[in-house]
């Protein structure tokens, strides 16, 4: 099989698919890796390194889409890339479609195969390519949160961990999975005081021994959420419904009510986000204001960190990377279920149910999908 690596092109998106250790994997598993020219100098990662681990550099985007079979990317493609897309290709990225109908009706209507890493799952459930970016995202986001406190940054002047005789900031983060509990672990760490809100009481009590009783741990409501958020200095959005559009737990009433220069950081913000009034926002103009709170929504915060981001990335996304070269997509997703539930498009159909559901579309499972058919993209 032929493998792409094109250079990422969403505004300051540094990270790159796969390293030069993937490349030599897949080089003496028997495949041909293509690496468009600078794709990963954001990451540190130099064209001489990507040559020597026996990969090919192409000098242009277009080469390496239209001589791939399979192309590895880190987030999903950008306009600029829709002209790329054709029958029979397969791409391996971060989708997150719910939020996004046009890229779906590009993708349906060339028939790319597309994978997304966020909705593959392990044996326990969990899900092992959204995680090591969960993780990043959420220690990110509270050294984010209280940089923009800063005054001269249009926050409140607040220090995150207080001083002797002055209180520490309040924290408030709406979800205890991977995003919240990192948020918790660096807030804390800071200083701060933190409140975390979650829907299942299982967790809560988990989170409430990982963090020995120092953080107040409370069960998701309205009331609850409306509270917290009217005494809160930084609010974490992290909450996730696989493949499906993030819940809008806050309401644009809720902002209104919080205090002026305070921070809010939609972590969600790939699935479209968990605050009423988040809009999605670029490294190149990473904040607003709504009723004068500072709202953070880059829908690529891990890309701030390309290094580190990039290597927690491929170390996970990797042996599913060579699966797939090595038995194919239909025998690779046949053998290995978590593998299949990321087909989210498959020859003009969509996949995935909480894509179909949040975009009101039909959905067609992906072994029905790839028998064939009447479609126009069936085999």
């Amino acid at each position: 099989m032929i493998i792409g690596v094109p250079k990422e092109v969403k505004d300051h998106e540094t990270r790159v698919g796969l390293v030069p250790s993937g490349a030599t994997s897949l080089r003496e598993a028997g495949h041909q890796v293509l690496v468009e020219t600078h794709a990963g100098e954001g990451s540190t990662l130099l064209d001489d390194e990507y040559a020597r681990a026996g990969a090919t550099i192409m000098p242009s985007a277009a080469e390496v889409w239209r001589n791939s079979d399979l192309v590895v990317k880190v987030k999903e493609p950008q306009p600029s890339e829709y002209g790329f897309f054709r029958p029979g290709l397969t791409l391996f990225t971060y989708l997150h479609l719910a939020p996004l109908p046009d890229l779906t009706d590009q993708l349906l209507k060339s028939g790319v195969n597309g994978i997304a890493y966020e909705t593959i799952f392990d044996a326990d459930g969990s899900l092992p390519l959204l995680t090591p970016m969960s993780e990043v995202a959420g220690r990110l986001s509270v050294q984010i949160g209280a940089q923009y406190l800063e005054r001269p940054n249009g926050g409140r002047g607040i220090l995150l961990g207080g001083v002797p005789g002055v209180a520490p900031a309040n924290v408030a983060i709406l979800g205890g999975g991977v995003v919240g509990t990192n948020a918790a672990k660096v807030a804390m760490g800071m200083g701060a005081h933190v409140t975390i809100i979650d829907r299942s009481l299982n967790r809560l009590r988990q989170l409430d021994d990982i963090f020995n009783g120092l953080a107040v741990t409370l069960a998701s409501n309205a009331w609850t959420i409306s509270e917290t958020l009217k005494h809160a200095d930084l609010v974490v959005g992290g909450v996730l419904i696989p493949g499906a559009s993030a819940p809008k737990l806050v309401k644009r009433e809720m902002i209104a009510n919080m205090k002026r220069g305070s921070v809010v950081v939609d972590v969600a913000i790939d699935q479209g986000g968990c605050f009423e009034t988040s809009q999605a926002t670029t490294h190149t103009h990473p904040i607003y204001f709504v009723d004068n709170v500072l709202h953070y929504c880059v829908s690529n915060m891990p890309a701030a960190v390309p290094h580190t981001s990039t290597f927690a990335l491929t170390n996970a996304t990797f042996p599913y990377l060579l699966e797939l070269a090595n038995k194919g997509v239909e025998k690779a997703c046949h053998e290995h279920p978590g593998l299949c539930a990321g087909v989210n498009t498959w020859q003009g159909k969509v996949t995935h149910k909480g894509v179909a559901e949040s975009q009101n579309r039909p959905f067609t499972t992906f072994p029905d999908a790839a028998k064939p058919d009447d479609s126009p993209y069936a085999a």
